[in-house]
């Protein structure tokens, strides 16, 4: 219990601080929480539990008083202050590995698409191991991800002729030196590619 005269001890701060609006919300409506959606989301009605970031209660006079955060939250692309994607495959390799998007819409990217992939001297795919050690032919979409990798001899072609040159049990390494990349199976890829193209998506060319 305080002495007399004693000041009150000042609120801590909140973190992360509301902004303005959600203040000025907050005012309008008391004894609420006001819930704190990803930027990247951008659908119609209550978004989903995995894109909310958390929320601040307001107290019966308006006022802003607590933080909570969802632990179910998944941040997108934008949050985790990846840079803006080179192409629509890195844009669907993103927001599929984050969960903002299908994991469909990958394939549908690569299946107009014209890659790079390293070769050895001898014209043939570099074999290289995922993390988890998978044996992978690495491909790049971008000549950002490309030049990454450092100076290397490397043929373009579309992803569905490539396929034919990939070793047996390899899979696809998309981008592997950009922020996010995706290993794809090749088995059944090619009959995916076929499918994904009577869509007629946009190409992507490195």
């Amino acid at each position: 219990m305080s002495e007399p005269g004693a000041d009150t001890p000042a609120a801590a701060p909140l973190d992360p601080a509301p902004p303005e609006e959600f203040v000025e919300a907050a005012r309008l409506a008391p004894d609420h929480w006001l819930y704190l959606t990803d930027p990247a989301w951008q659908g119609e009605g209550p978004p989903p539990e995995w894109a909310v970031v958390g929320q601040w209660r307001s107290d019966a006079d308006g006022e802003i008083v607590e933080w909570e955060d969802n632990e179910d939250y998944r941040p997108s692309p934008e949050a985790m202050g990846w840079p803006e994607p080179a192409d629509d495959v890195d844009r669907a390799v993103q927001l599929a590995t984050t969960g903002y998007g299908p994991a469909e819409d990958v394939t549908a990217a690569l299946a107009t698409a014209e890659v790079a992939v390293l070769v050895t001297a001898d014209g043939d795919p570099v074999s290289a191991s995922a993390p988890d050690g998978t044996p992978v032919v690495p491909v790049y979409t971008s000549p950002r991800y490309l030049h990454a990798a450092g100076p290397l001899g490397f043929t373009q072609l579309p992803v569905a002729d490539l396929l034919d040159r990939i070793p047996p049990g390899h899979s696809l390494c998309l981008n592997s030196s950009a922020p996010v990349s995706m290993v794809l199976p090749a088995d059944g890829l090619a009959d995916a590619l076929k499918e994904a193209r009577t869509d007629d998506p946009p190409g992507t060319d490195v």
